[in-house]
């Protein structure tokens, strides 16, 4: 991985307050919290983590400051470099190790393994549009606008738009978003199911830390193993969602956590969990 004495641009922190929860923070305000090669290396660091560390039961991501949350791809830095390798120009070595990073850090593809908790404070436009759908639950500030420009670029949403924005809030809206570039405010994401609501700033973080406290305090591999089901039964056939979710939770029901909440259950306390 690509190291360096910079300053991080994407920062992983463990909240004492909020245990097994990490806060994941796209930090460069000063522009706009777009990803510039280094951020991206820096998102895809912090992804990496949290899908590999059993004891992250949930992940928030936010942008810094009060502004945007990410105002997508930073078009003097990524863009550019990433045209530059497509007509097969040489680019930085630390400019190559940002673009392939970028489905890692977009999580386009990706599997974080983990829920993810959005916090959306402000705008956000492209790929910080479509890093959100790939979050499980999203809640936004009032001045947050939402807005996939890409076509208005001459590009393709190669991210997670085209892939899943329709199977989430419907095909009508998807389109409207992805074909005319315009951008919705956060009452109308919130309207066509975008994301789940509408919270006033000052209590926009804590309204995410809290909801991810609640999804780490459940089984962890209970939590894990309902956010797979989710994911892969959207689109099966009823007999096939029938036989994957019995193939997904019997395994369940023999672990040492089902037979602690027994436990915990009669003896009218707060279950341990092992995470086995």
């Amino acid at each position: 991985m690509w190291q360096n004495a910079r300053p991080m641009s994407a920062r992983l922190e463990l909240l004492p307050d909020h245990p097994h929860v990490a806060l994941v923070t796209i930090d460069r305000p000063e522009r706009a919290n777009s990803l510039d090669p280094a951020t991206l290396r820096d998102l895809a660091s912090a992804w990496e983590r949290v899908a590999g560390d059993d004891e992250i039961r949930c992940a928030v991501l936010t942008g810094a400051g009060e502004r945007v949350f990410c105002g997508g791809m930073d078009m003097r830095t990524t863009i550019a470099a990433s045209q530059r390798l497509a007509r097969g120009e040489k680019i930085d070595p630390a400019d190559f190790e940002g673009l392939r990073a970028v489905k890692t850090a977009t999580l386009a593809g990706f599997d974080l393994k983990t829920p993810l908790v959005c916090a959306v404070n402000g705008h956000a436009r492209a790929i910080g549009c479509d890093i959100l759908l790939a979050a499980e639950i999203r809640y936004a500030a009032p001045h947050a606008t939402f807005a996939l420009e890409e076509v208005a670029r001459g590009l393709y949403p190669t991210g997670n738009a085209t892939v899943m924005l329709a199977r989430q809030i419907g095909w009508v809206h998807a389109n409207e978003i992805m074909l005319t570039s315009r951008p919705i405010d956060a009452a109308r994401a919130a309207e066509i199911g975008l994301i789940n609501r509408v919270v006033p700033a000052d209590a926009l973080l804590d309204t995410a830390l809290d909801t991810a406290d609640a999804i780490a305090a459940n089984a962890p591999l209970a939590v894990r193993e309902t956010r797979r089901g989710v994911r892969e039964l959207l689109h099966r056939s009823l007999e096939e969602g029938y036989a994957l979710q019995e193939e997904l939770g019997k395994p369940l029901r023999r672990t040492e956590d089902a037979a602690e909440a027994t436990r915990a259950f009669a003896e009218k306390r707060d279950p341990v969990w092992k995470g086995r």
